[in-house]
């Protein structure tokens, strides 16, 4: 945009004003402030414009890494939740007037973040460009690194990715009392950190493709010895495949009543979902036990389509049971015996962790050693990961990394292992 060009700061603030399929986006912190700015631009106000340009600034300043204004509307853009972009999203026609409508209103958001400070100290009084604090001009990033009314293709391409709204900003969330909460840092670990088990991921990739590819998925139950990596493993699924659109819903057990209200919102949303479940167990009584019964198979609702559980228990069964259990006096104890192994037959897929042999063990540390380009004598090495799985009284991948971690941190310091 031509720094020089006269601005009609009146006409722009009353566009902004009137945005409509974009419109929360003047809720968002970046694209709020600007339209404060602009609004004492349109008034003349250049004590207003020092004001609200700092503030605009403070703003920018504030965010997790540094951008310009370009990027930044550019981001709040890109991750709104509206109509438009929902239909984007799912890979729909557009109908003509919305359509009109949200390039309408990505015109008049590109022309307001484009604005060069030079244009804005113009509305500040020409004296005090060189002592008001500015902000970048790079470029937007992809799919906005054009004018956003010619980039419907790119943009439509990249909802049907990413999604819309908070699934766009985040890959993992909680539930909570009926609400999505996003996880700012999730756990960060991919497939190829993880040692061992070479069939189990094998199996848990492959579902998780054909869900990614539309197909019918089964829901999966991880169960097995502690310390294995049956959380990890489902862990790492969503950050292999969350670029492909895959999401990833935590839900504790105590919660799981309220698992069909979870399905039916994820049911709207164009991405594909994992809820997963960690732990999973269950005692007599349990109502949380039926309620996931239902759901997996046998509920009048069924599952959505972009919806699977996984779960990861340390029990076959999930459901506990005593000795006096089975001795109990119960006329109909075969009906009980059925149902409490029902419910982990109701996951398609079963996969077992087992604790690794001692050769295994030393193996995933042989690994998980040379992946961190650790220097140290292998004997040595192999012999002292051997006593730090003894002291524990278990050999697992989980007693590996962390025998790593403490191995690594020794080498450092110049301490024999």
């Amino acid at each position: 945009m031509n720094s020089t060009a006269p601005v009609a700061w009146q006409k722009l603030y009353r566009e902004l004003l009137s945005l409509s399929v974009y419109r929360r986006t003047g809720d968002r912190p970046v694209t709020g402030a600007l339209i404060q700015l602009m609004e004492k631009a349109a008034h003349g106000d250049p004590d207003g414009v020092c004001e609200r340009w700092g503030h605009l600034c403070a703003v920018l300043a504030a965010r997790k890494r540094l951008v310009s204004l370009p990027e930044a509307v550019a981001e709040d853009i890109l991750e709104d939740d509206n109509p438009f972009v929902r239909w984007l999203a799912g890979g729909e026609p557009v109908s003509g007037l919305l359509r009109e409508a949200a390039l309408r209103d990505l015109r008049v958001l590109y022309q307001a973040a484009s604005l060069t400070p030079e244009q804005w100290a113009q509305a500040a009084g020409e004296e005090l460009a060189d002592c008001l604090p500015s902000w970048g001009v790079q470029a937007a990033p992809s799919p906005l690194d054009r004018p956003w009314d010619e980039c419907l293709e790119a943009l439509s391409a990249y909802h049907r990715r990413c999604g819309c709204g908070v699934f766009a900003r985040h890959h993992a969330f909680l539930w909570r009392d009926g609400t999505l909460l996003p996880v700012e840092h999730p756990d960060p670990i991919r497939l190829s950190n993880l040692k061992g088990y070479e069939y189990q991921r094998g199996v848990a990739v492959n579902n998780t493709r054909a869900l990614l590819d539309g197909f019918e998925a089964n829901n999966m139950l991880l169960y097995g010895d502690r310390g294995t990596g049956k959380s990890s493993t489902v862990k790492a699924l969503l950050n292999e495949y969350a670029g492909q659109g895959l999401r990833m819903v935590e839900m504790p057990k105590e919660y799981l009543r309220e698992l069909p209200d979870l399905t039916g919102r994820l049911a709207r949303i164009p991405l594909k979902f994992i809820v997963f479940i960690d732990d999973l167990s269950f005692s007599d009584g349990d109502d949380n036990f039926a309620a996931l019964k239902a759901v997996l198979e046998g509920g009048l609702a069924s599952r959505p389509q972009n919806v699977v559980i996984y779960a990861t228990s340390n029990r076959r069964h999930l459901l506990r049971e005593t000795f006096s259990d089975r001795g109990g006096d119960e006329v109909h104890r075969a009906d009980t015996v059925q149902e409490a192994v029902s419910l982990s037959d109701r996951f398609g897929i079963s996969l077992t962790f087992l604790m690794p042999d001692k050769q295994k063990f030393l193996d995933i540390v042989r690994q998980i050693a040379a992946d961190r380009g650790l220097k140290a004598d292998p004997e040595a090495l192999l012999a002292a990961a051997e006593r730090w799985a003894l002291e524990r009284g278990a050999r697992s991948p989980r007693y590996a990394r962390q025998f790593i971690a403490d191995a690594e941190a020794r080498l450092a310091r110049g301490e024999a292992l």
